[in-house]
């Protein structure tokens, strides 16, 4: 894992994403998934050009029960899956291993549109 790339668990999702300032971009993962691999090296790439603009976070889903539970909730149905999240709240989902060029692009949407994204975007509830 690159420095600039946060794991994220059930136990610090509260403050590692739901309190973030920043606009967060989380990988749910697991090990056995051959396209989450294949991915890993954009991921780490993109979250050292995307430095200081978004916080680039990863979460294993088979890690523990609760990273299960937790990816559950969230509705994440398969891996890799991203979810865009703003001021504690899911505002993009994006489902399967893209290009790099993909993959960008829905980052600068996310960034360009940042100041919107609360007006957009659900409550989340956590519950430890």
């Amino acid at each position: 894992m690159s420095a600039s790339i946060v794991d994220v668990k059930a136990y610090n999702w509260k403050e590692e994403v739901l309190e973030s300032e920043n606009l967060v971009l989380i990988k749910f993962w697991s090990p056995q998934c051959p396209h989450c691999r294949m991915i890993a090296p954009i991921y780490t790439e993109l979250s050292k050009e995307y430095a200081g603009k978004l916080k680039f976070a990863r979460l294993n889903i088979i890690e523990s029960h609760q990273n299960q539970e937790l990816a559950i909730r969230l509705g994440v149905m398969g891996t890799p899956t991203f979810k865009f999240f703003c001021g504690g709240r899911p505002v993009q989902d994006i489902v399967g291993a893209l290009p790099k060029d993909d993959l960008e692009q829905a980052i600068d949407f996310a960034i360009n549109n940042h100041e919107r994204c609360i007006e957009k975007s659900t409550t989340t509830q956590y519950v430890r």
